[in-house]
C-alpha cells in the first residue's frame, strides 16, 4: 500500500477486470469503499488500464494498491480457464492473494464459474464440505431469507444439499442472531412426497441432520417468512434469483408509469416519494452487493455481472464484514462440531 500497510487492517482484493462495466465501475466502487470503510483495497488487473482508470478519478488513496494481472477471463470462457489457460488472470490472482495471506477476501463481478473454481482450487475448501455454495440474502416483509445455492452448482446430489443446509443454518445464526433458523427445502409442494427425486431424497437426508428442518417450502415461502434458510441446487436457485430481480425492476417501472399518467397521481407520487425510495432500497440488488461463496477458506463474494459502482462498494463492504467476523472459520468450527456429534450418535447407536 502507499505509505505502508497495517497488518491488522482488513484487506480486500478486487477483480478490476470482471463484470459488464469493468474496469470503470469496479474501480469507482473500490474507491467509494476505500473512502468509506477502514479497509485496504487491492485492485487486480492490467496495471496500465487500472491506473489509467484511477487517474481519471483523481489521486490514488493511500489505502488502495494495484496488483498486475495480464489476463482476463471473459464471460463466455470455460469455468476451468483460470486453472488451465489463464493462470495470470485477474480472478485467479485475486484467489492467490487470499491463499497467500495478502488479502482476507476477494470480490469479483466476472465469470461466476471461473470465480467458483478459482476460490475452490486455489484457496481450498473448509474441512467437512465438498462443494461451496453461493448464498443470496433476500428481503422479505420482516427480516431476510438466506437462499442457497444460487448458481455455484447447477447439478447437485442430496449430500451436497445437506452441506448447503448446514452452512446456511450456521450463516443465518451468525447473520441474523437466530438460535435455531428454520431450514426449508425448495420444492413444488409442502408435502414430503412432492418434488423430483433429488428433492425427495434430500428431504429424507435433512430430517436426520438435527437442524430445525421445517420440510418443503414453495417459491412463495422465499419471501413470506416461512423459512429463514431455503435450500436448493444452483440451477433452481439462480432462476429464482434472476426472476426475483427482474420482477422487482418490472414492478418498479410499472409503478412509475402509473404514477405519471395523471396530475393527481403525480401529486400522490410526490407525497409518497419517501415510501417509494424506501421500497427501492429494500429490493435493489446493488444494496446487497453480492453473494458470499460459503465453504471455501477465506472470503469470496460473487457480484452481479452488471454491477455498478454502488453494487461494488457494497460487495466490498460485505467481503470486509465476512472477513472481520471470520465467517469461514466459524462455519468450519461449527461444521466440525456437528460432524463430531453425529459421529458420537452413530457410535452410541451401534452399541
Amino acid at each position: 500500500m502507499n505509505g505502508g500497510s497495517n497488518p491488522d487492517t482488513i484487506r480486500i482484493a478486487v477483480d478490476a477486470m470482471g463484470g459488464d462495466h469493468a474496469p470503470d465501475e469496479i474501480v469507482k466502487g473500490a474507491l467509494l469503499a476505500a473512502a468509506e470503510y477502514p479497509i485496504e483495497v487491492i485492485l487486480v488487473g492490467k496495471e496500465e488500464v487500472v491506473r489509467q482508470t484511477l487517474a481519471a478519478a483523481g489521486s490514488i488513496p493511500r489505502n488502495v494498491e494495484v496488483v498486475d494481472a495480464r489476463e482476463v477471463v471473459e464471460m463466455d470462457d470455460n469455468a476451468l480457464t483460470p486453472l488451465r489457460r489463464k493462470r495470470n488472470s485477474s480472478v485467479r490472482v485475486c484467489a492467490n492473494l487470499v491463499a497467500e495471506g495478502r488479502a482476507h477476501a476477494f470480490v469479483s463481478a466476472g465469470n461466476t464459474g471461473a470465480t467458483w473454481t478459482s476460490a475452490r482450487a486455489v484457496m481450498g475448501m473448509i474441512e467437512g464440505v465438498s462443494r461451496p455454495a453461493l448464498a443470496a440474502i433476500l428481503p422479505r416483509l420482516e427480516g431476510h431469507t438466506v437462499l442457497l445455492d444460487v448458481g455455484a452448482n447447477v447439478d447437485a446430489k442430496p449430500n451436497h444439499l445437506r452441506e448447503f443446509a448446514v452452512m446456511g443454518h450456521f450463516y443465518a445464526q451468525m447473520l441474523f442472531g437466530l438460535e435455531a433458523p428454520r431450514v426449508g427445502l425448495l420444492s413444488i409442494g409442502e408435502e414430503e412426497g412432492k418434488g423430483n427425486e433429488l428433492t425427495k431424497e434430500t428431504y429424507r437426508v435433512l430430517k436426520e441432520t438435527g437442524l430445525n428442518f421445517t420440510g418443503n417450502v414453495e417459491g412463495r415461502d422465499v419471501y413470506n417468512g416461512n423459512a429463514d434458510v431455503v435450500v436448493c441446487d444452483g440451477f433452481i436457485g439462480n432462476v429464482v434469483l434472476k426472476v426475483s430481480e427482474s420482477l422487482a425492476e418490472t414492478v418498479g417501472s410499472m409503478i412509475r408509469e402509473e404514477i405519471t399518467r395523471t396530475l393527481p397521481r403525480k401529486i400522490g407520487g410526490l407525497l409518497a416519494k419517501g415510501a417509494f425510495a424506501g421500497l427501492k432500497k429494500r429490493i435493489d440488488y446493488s444494496e446487497y452487493g453480492g453473494a458470499p461463496l460459503l465453504g471455501v477458506k477465506g472470503g469470496c463474494i460473487v457480484s452481479h455481472g452488471r454491477s455498478n459502482a454502488k453494487a461494488m462498494k457494497n460487495a466490498i463492504r460485505m467481503a470486509a464484514d465476512f472477513a472481520r467476523n471470520r465467517i469461514d472459520t466459524k462455519i468450519q468450527e461449527k461444521v466440525g462440531d456437528l460432524h463430531a456429534r453425529e459421529h458420537d450418535s452413530s457410535v452410541l447407536a451401534t452399541q
